[in-house]
């Protein structure tokens, strides 16, 4: 889909504004035929590609001088992400090609190309090099050939050595061949930019080749300085407004069709969302699967005993591997006890919560190798050795067995420890050591955090996206999750390092993610890496640029199309006999499903996608298959995105965006130029973003302002879910978040509040609006919103209105034809101080006549439901 990707969105008002900011460039007739453009950057973290121009190559101006036109994409978050020694050339087909060495270590250079130097294609970083560096590329070009040399130099603590390669094309490479160090000429040149040398290609352009790269500049710093607007600075921005005057005139006869599912939830175990959150589980390192490459070697103590110690001078622990009970669960805890009294305790996860009378399920595994066989007495214990609670197993045998036994809660503790108490000397084995509380949501054995998965079922989600979306595609092909290791027995599944930097035991499978989408009434959303892992991924070949071996791809598709029979297919089928194994004879009837998130769009990428989707759409056309379109609004990889998906068909694409308040204010009509006849949109990932990233008033305003115009779209937008969704206190690793949480709280944030309001509160009528304001400002015009939608089921009617303005609005809300029998709405308003994170909508019965004359309080999200409409049930 082809988007103008600069500023699209103030329309006449915008463009005034930027014909003047274009007024010094055409207001001269003797303007240069041509000048020389400089092309440089810093080689520093994040930094890209900057411009300067000069008519003498003396006198250099910046433009900008700190606006990218192109960012390195290569190598994982953080000071990866580096564009060193760019060289910038014009090619013989017609384009510009940008060379860069990446860093001082890896054997790959970069390649990108544009037509107009503004949008830059995909990148490439081609392997020329084992175990040595690639600097400076340089390139020359032979006419007879048609074929470039690139060469580049390699340095290590002794020698500098030169190398080369040939291409016709920047996709298929030569081998690397050795060239002496003075055949590689360096082109480079450096000049005086602002009084600061920098080193770079200087090339001869048209002048509207630089007027162009001046246009871009100005216009985003033109669209920059409308984002940043922030409800600090609205004293001023308002200082003389006076409440506003809004009419809405609304004729229910001229509504349109829009999607049912609009609102759902996105679930990444990122934040401790899953194992010490949303999954029951109450023992930490339950399996003592710890390992210190979960977190990449950055903490010494994540091994097989994190969260475990041994209490008592009369025993020893050490962790084995021998005859395990599952060869995906290699570890269990040896124990040697000469005297009955010493216990093996778990901290659980910033300690164990029970409430008093309350029941929980213990479980382990466990064998005698050496003595007599006994019981074990286990124990819930607080900090000072209070005992919360105690039971006790039948005798441990000599082969691994499942033992169970209940424990009663005789207080409410947060931060107890479980104690496990061999009533035995000798030696025993331990595995699986598991406390779990019987009040799960729904009481599933192996289930959810009760309080924690009601709120989410309260949004009433039409639909769940798992297990989520870096995660899904993990860090390195080894990372990538796999479905098939998080379903069966326990002892069975295949634990897994999280991309996020801790450990997935994936007790919470796929089979209970299907199982909470059922009970929660939402689709099932499973995302699945799209051959690729994830684009900041530093793991692998070409860092995030492998992908897994076109050797191997049809059996990674297999297991795709496994999925599908897993959820849908018959009991007699062999993936559906699992899900029947697992208690679930009857289908899950998964209609979606998602491949990729936020790829880089490359060849490598388009391959294993293509190969993926069409195998989808053969043998199950019935499944709308989900793709994606890169991690942000525009650039490279959105516009590449856009034009995978177009050419082979995709039904629907998976667009993400997290921005300030200011963008979501002056993007309202986004989607209001898309074209009806490409894919469909699922808004997989946004949420407004403020300094240090409050979930407030303002940043839930915004959204829910956003929220008005999706709904107005939604007959391109098919489904959206704020993200990310749940974070665990004292592990944050992301924010906002929709809610936070720790063992014995769950707090909803503001922005769960619209969220829910919208869930709640959904259509699938969308009526179309004419508003006529006392003030037109464009900045006023911009915070207030308006969106009424009707159900077509129940009949009942929804309106929603949004002020972000510091001023009160006076609204009238005219439904023309709408034969509103009821005379009674439910009002609920939400409003406060921009900054108050813990604002809560009032709820009252009004009139519906109140329509007609309603007062919008400053800072406010104000929704009218109006039960069956034409009728006076």
């Amino acid at each position: 889909m082809k988007k103008i990707l600069f500023f699209q969105k103030q329309k006449k008002h915008f463009l005034r504004l930027v014909l003047l900011c274009f007024s010094a460039l055409s207001a001269y007739g003797n303007t240069p035929d041509f000048a020389y453009v400089f092309s440089y950057s810093s080689g520093k973290s994040f930094d890209g590609l900057h411009f300067a121009w000069s008519v003498d190559q003396v006198n250099w101006h910046p433009i900008g001088p700190q606006h990218n036109y192109m960012h390195s994409d290569y190598g994982s978050w953080g000071s990866q992400k580096r564009m060193v020694s760019p060289l910038l050339f014009p090619g013989a087909d017609g384009q510009w090609h940008c060379l860069w060495s990446l860093n001082e270590t890896d054997g790959n250079f970069a390649h990108a190309a544009s037509k107009d130097l503004l949008y830059w294609g995909r990148q490439s970083y081609p392997v020329v090099m084992t175990n040595q560096n690639c600097l400076t590329p340089e390139v020359t070009y032979n006419k007879e050939k048609s074929e470039y040399t690139i060469s580049w130099l390699s340095k290590n603590q002794t020698e500098t050595t030169a190398w080369c390669t040939t291409t016709k094309d920047f996709k298929t490479f030569s081998e690397t061949k050795s060239i002496p160090v003075a055949a590689h000429k360096n082109s480079r040149s450096t000049v005086l930019i602002s009084g600061k040398p920098e080193t770079g290609s200087i090339n001869k352009v048209a002048w509207n080749v630089i007027e162009g790269l001046i246009k871009t500049q100005q216009v985003s710093v033109y669209k920059n300085q409308l984002w940043s607007e922030t409800t600090k600075t609205d004293t001023e921005r308002f200082a003389d407004l006076k409440p506003v005057e809004a009419k809405f005139s609304l004729d229910v006869t001229k509504s349109k069709k829009i999607s049912n599912s609009l609102l759902g939830i996105f679930f990444e175990d990122i934040n401790y969302a899953a194992d010490g959150g949303l999954y029951a589980e109450l023992v930490q390192n339950r399996d003592f699967e710890y390992t210190v490459s979960d977190t990449k070697g950055r903490d010494t103590n994540w091994n097989s005993t994190k969260a475990w110690s041994l209490k008592g001078e009369t025993a020893q622990y050490i962790i084995d591997s021998i005859n395990p009970i599952h060869p995906n669960n290699k570890h269990y805890a040896k124990l040697s006890i000469q005297q009955v009294g010493a216990a093996l305790a778990n901290e659980g996860f910033d300690g164990i919560a029970v409430k008093a009378g309350e029941k929980y399920d213990f479980s382990v595994f466990a064998r005698t190798t050496k003595g007599k066989a006994g019981k074990l007495l286990v124990r819930l214990v607080g900090k000072n050795g209070e005992i919360y609670g105690e039971t006790t197993t039948p005798s441990i045998t000599a082969n691994w067995k499942k033992y169970n036994a209940t424990i009663t809660a005789k207080a409410a503790v947060a931060e107890a420890r479980l104690e496990i108490i061999p009533q035995m000397t000798g030696s025993l084995d331990l595995d699986l050591i598991s406390l779990f509380p019987q009040k799960t949501f729904k009481g599933h054995k192996n289930g959810l955090r009760a309080d924690l998965a009601q709120p989410l079922a309260d949004l009433k989600p039409k639909f769940m996206r798992f297990p989520g979306g870096c995660v899904a595609h993990g860090d390195g092909i080894a990372n990538i999750y796999n479905w098939k290791n998080t379903i069966g027995p326990l002892e069975a599944r295949k634990p897994m390092r999280n991309l996020w930097g801790y450990h997935q035991t994936v007790g919470l499978g796929y089979f209970e993610y299907f199982q909470f989408c059922e009970d929660a009434g939402a689709e099932p959303l499973p995302v699945i890496a799209a051959g690729v892992p994830c684009q900041n991924s530093s793991t692998g070949g070409a860092g995030q640029q492998c992908g897994i071996p076109m050797a191997e791809m049809n059996n990674y598709v297999q297991d795709i199309l496994d999925l599908v029979e897993y959820a849908n297919g018959d009991v007699n089928t062999k993936w559906g006999k699992k899900r029947a194994e697992a208690g679930h004879p009857k289908p899950f009837n998964l209609k979606y499903i998602g491949i990729g998130n936020e790829d880089l769009i490359t060849d490598i990428f388009e391959e294993r996608f293509t190969m993926i989707f069409k195998a989808m759409k053969e043998k199950y056309p019935e499944i709308t298959v989900i793709g994606t379109v890169g991690p942000n609004f525009e650039g490279t990889d959105y516009q590449e995105g856009w034009d995978v998906a177009t050419k082979l068909g995709v039904p629907m694409v998976d667009e993400h965006y997290y921005q300030s308040p200011g963008w979501f204010i002056y993007n309202q009509d986004y989607y209001d130029k898309y074209d009806r006849a490409k894919p469909k949109v699922y808004l997989g990932e946004y949420a407004a973003h403020l300094p240090g990233r409050p979930n407030n008033i303002e940043t839930a305003l915004a959204e829910a302002l956003y929220l008005t115009s999706v709904e107005r779209n939604g007959d391109i937008v098919s489904m959206t879910s704020y993200a990310p969704l749940l974070a665990k206190d004292k592990h944050t690793q992301w924010s906002p978040n929709l809610i936070y949480f720790n063992n014995t709280e769950v707090r909803p944030t503001v922005g769960y509040e619209v969220q829910k309001l919208y869930g709640q509160n959904a259509g699938d009528q969308y009526i179309p609006s004419e508003i006529s304001l006392s003030n037109n400002q464009e900045n006023v015009k911009n915070r207030i919103a308006l969106s009424v939608v009707r159900d077509s089921k129940s009949n009942d009617l929804i309106v929603k209105l949004v002020n972000l303005l510091p001023v009160a609005v006076n609204a009238s809300v005219d439904l023309k034809n709408a034969n509103l029998g009821n005379k009674e709405a439910v009002k609920t308003v939400l409003k406060g101080d921009p900054a108050d994170r813990n604002a809560k909508p009032v709820v009252a019965a009004c009139a519906v006549s109140e329509l007609m004359n309603a007062e919008l309080p400053a800072y406010s999200f104000t929704l009218y439901h109006i039960k069956n409409i034409g009728s006076n049930k």
